[in-house]
C-alpha cells in the first residue's frame, strides 16, 4: 500500500522529493493498534521510531510510587520515539495508544542507512530534535516554576495556536489534561471554574471558548494571579 501521500503530511519529511519519499516508503512497517495497546516501555531498546497516521498516543513515565506523569500526547502527522533511537539508547519513557491508531514504524537500522545517503533528510531530523529539546525544556520550566492556573492558561493558549480558533475542542479527558499539567483532576476543575467565573473563558462540555485572551496571557506569563 502506497504511503507516500501520508509521509508528505509529516513535518519531518516536508519538502522532500518524491524520490526521497519513495525511499522512506520502502522501509516503513505499518502497525494497526487498538486503544490501550502498549507500543514500547521505558528501558526497552530503542529499535525505531514512529509516526501517527491516525489516532492518539500518550508518552508517559511512572514514579516508583506508581504515579503517572504524562510527557506528551501526539496525534496524526506527528513523530515520537525518535530521540533515543539516534542516541543508540533505550526509550526513556513508555507509550500507549489512547484510541484505535494506525502507526508507521521506521526501523532504526534502515532509517540510518537512508539518512546517511541523504544530507537534506539528516538536516530535517536535526531540526526536529532541536525543537523537541526546546519543548522539553519549556515543559520542565512550566511544571516546576508555574502554578496550576499559569500551566492551564499556557495550555489553552497553545491549543488556540494549534486549532487557530478561540473556540477550543478538548479532545482529551480532563483527567489526562490534569496529568499532563502535573496536577489532579479536582484541582484542574476548580481552576477551570474560577477562570469561567472571572470571565476569562466559557466552558461548554468539551468546548472551551477564550473570552479574555489578554488576561489569560498575563496569567500564563505569571504577571497576573488568578
Amino acid at each position: 500500500m502506497k504511503k507516500t501521500h501520508e509521509l508528505e503530511k509529516i513535518a519531518l519529511f516536508a519538502g522532500l522529493s518524491t524520490e526521497q519519499l519513495e525511499k522512506l516508503e520502502q522501509i516503513i512497517v505499518p502497525r494497526e493498534l487498538k486503544k490501550g495497546e502498549q507500543i514500547f516501555t521505558a528501558g526497552s531498546d530503542a529499535t525505531g521510531f514512529y509516526s501517527i497516521e491516525s489516532g492518539k498516543v500518550k508518552i508517559y513515565r511512572e514514579s516508583l510510587a506508581g504515579k503517572e506523569q504524562i510527557i506528551h500526547i501526539f496525534g496524526p502527522g506527528e513523530i515520537f520515539g525518535e530521540v533515543p533511537v539516534f542516541q543508540g539508547a533505550c526509550y526513556p519513557a513508555s507509550s500507549v495508544t489512547l484510541s484505535k491508531s494506525t502507526l508507521l514504524y521506521f526501523p532504526r537500522d534502515r532509517f540510518e542507512k537512508v539518512i546517511r545517503e541523504d544530507p537534506d533528510l539528516a538536516m530535517s531530523m536535526l531540526a526536529l530534535l532541536s525543537g523537541r529539546l526546546r519543548q522539553l525544556v519549556n515543559q520542565v520550566a512550566a511544571l516546576s516554576l508555574s502554578e496550576v492556573p499559569a500551566r492551564l492558561a499556557s495550555y489553552l493558549l497553545l491549543l488556540k495556536s494549534t486549532q487557530n480558533s478561540n473556540k477550543l475542542e478538548l479532545d482529551l479527558p480532563k483527567g489526562l489534561i490534569a496529568s499532563y499539567l502535573g496536577t489532579i483532576q479536582e484541582t484542574l476543575s476548580r481552576v477551570f471554574k474560577k477562570m469561567s467565573e472571572q470571565g476569562l473563558i466559557k466552558v461548554e462540555r468539551k468546548t472551551i471558548e477564550i473570552i479574555d485572551e489578554v488576561n489569560l496571557e498575563l496569567i500564563a506569563s505569571g504577571e497576573e494571579q488568578l
